[in-house]
């Protein structure tokens, strides 16, 4: 490969600065602090700040793989349709009419997809740094819960109008929680839940494996006192994330309880259905707010969402081979043109469409194609693997990749950087294990 032809030739042209600074040598340290600081910050910084931690995270990344004898990159069969896509975006943003405004856009992306090369390389050569991370995206989770049920006991009042009450009699109408995730909003802070409570019930399972039983236990309670605070955010996207990540639970429990416990399996089953069932039957705000998925046009939330899909799927067959150029502001120029009077909008609530507008059709299948080859090969190594650490890492992974994309088939908060960093993460881990296991079958 000529880039690891390159990295070669430099690490040796550089060999003596490296053996003689400790800076170079600890640069793993600081790669670990940074991802570490991004999740950390993301509770309650601007975009700007968390971007901007995570491009010194692709830095070190780069001076590490410039300086490090030995270091390489070897990209695996799904990051070679992740390749494709960033090619196809590069070529969207050379197409673009608005050309400043989609290169804004165009970084996000760079940051973005440097951060998963970054934390990709970084576990590869430091897997048992997995359950950290899996902690500190947990120590996140738990923090904006709490803040959640406090909001929720103080009913703190809406910043703007998140839920259509013109139908609803007082007690029907929810507060919505919100946390402390910049900028303030339900939505935002439910697919927060839908991408990071995987984390806390891999932890728990990770700890009960290892035995420690009283971490275990309390992972297990913040992970069910984070779904609670998720159906207080009122975001029914992220209702029906929290069904993918208990589907995805059952689904691999079942692989090491089913033959062994079955009447356990099967009764810890029951009693959710059962949890669910009566929460609807007995928290009337709650009940009408899970109804209103099913009101079509006549919740005004999705006949919004209605009006975007249909102003955004024009907007796809007027630009469908380069698209428009990414970036939510390029967005927002080009959408004027096509809107409903009164329908503006910030994307096009919904991650697939969204690809196809910015990018066109070609970097659609390029990123469908990432996460369909991804996932495949994650799922049958869940099916076939008796290594049970790394059953545990690849499935919370795949349960929340899965329900990330799930929830963002109805909405636009998939493009907020506090989801995006968990999201890339969660494929680096599929990445590294995966490409660990590899190297040692072979």
């Amino acid at each position: 490969m000529m880039f690891n032809s390159f990295l070669k030739f430099t690490q040796s042209k550089l060999n003596i600065l490296y053996e003689n600074s400790l800076f170079l040598q600890n640069l793993d340290k600081l790669i670990f602090a940074s991802i570490i600081l991004v999740f950390l910050t993301s509770t309650c910084l601007s975009s700007d700040v968390i971007g901007f931690i995570a491009l010194i995270t692709v830095f070190l990344t780069i001076l590490q793989l410039l300086t490090k004898p030995g270091d390489k990159c070897e990209p695996v069969k799904f990051e070679l349709w992740l390749l494709a896509y960033f090619m196809i975006v590069i070529i969207s943003l050379a197409g673009s009419s608005l050309f400043a405004l989609s290169l804004k856009g165009f970084m996000k992306t760079v940051t973005y997809l440097g951060f998963y090369v970054s934390v990709v390389h970084y576990l590869k050569h430091n897997t048992n740094k997995i359950p950290y991370i899996l902690a500190a995206i947990g120590v996140c989770i738990s923090f904006e819960s709490i803040m959640g049920i406090m909001q929720n006991f103080a009913h703190v009042d809406e910043i703007s109008t998140w839920q259509d009450v013109s139908k609803l009699n007082p007690e029907e109408v929810m507060t919505r929680v919100y946390g402390t995730l910049k900028p303030y909003n339900p939505n935002l802070l439910g697919g927060y839940f839908v991408a990071g409570i995987p984390s806390l019930f891999g932890l728990s399972a990770y700890f009960f494996t290892q035995k420690y039983f009283k971490s275990g236990f309390a992972a297990l309670g913040f992970a069910l006192l984070s779904v609670i605070t998720l159906f207080l955010t009122g975001c029914r996207g992220s209702y029906i994330g929290c069904m993918v990540i208990f589907a995805g639970l059952f689904f691999v429990a079942a692989k090491f309880l089913w033959h062994r416990f079955k009447k356990l399996f099967l009764a810890i089953l029951a009693s959710c259905f059962a949890f669910a069932t009566a929460a609807l039957l007995f928290v009337s705000a709650l009940r009408a707010r899970v109804f209103s998925i099913f009101a079509m046009r006549q919740d005004s939330s999705n006949s919004f969402r209605f009006n975007v899909y249909q102003s955004s799927w024009q907007m796809f067959k007027d630009n469908w081979l380069l698209g428009i150029g990414v970036g939510n502001k390029n967005f927002r120029e080009i959408y004027g043109l096509y809107m409903r009077t009164g329908f503006d909008a910030l994307s096009a609530y919904n991650i697939f469409l969204e690809t196809a507008v910015e990018s066109g059709i070609f970097a659609l299948i390029s990123f469908v194609g990432f996460l369909f080859v991804m996932l495949k090969e994650a799922v049958s190594f869940i099916i076939k693997s008796d290594k049970i650490k790394d059953v545990i890492f690849i499935s919370t992974a795949v349960i929340s990749i899965c329900a990330v994309m799930v929830h963002g088939l109805v909405d636009t908060v998939f493009f907020r950087p506090q989801l995006q960093f968990i999201f890339w993460t969660m494929a680096a881990v599929i990445s590294a294990v995966l490409q660990n296991n590899y190297l040692r079958e072979n």
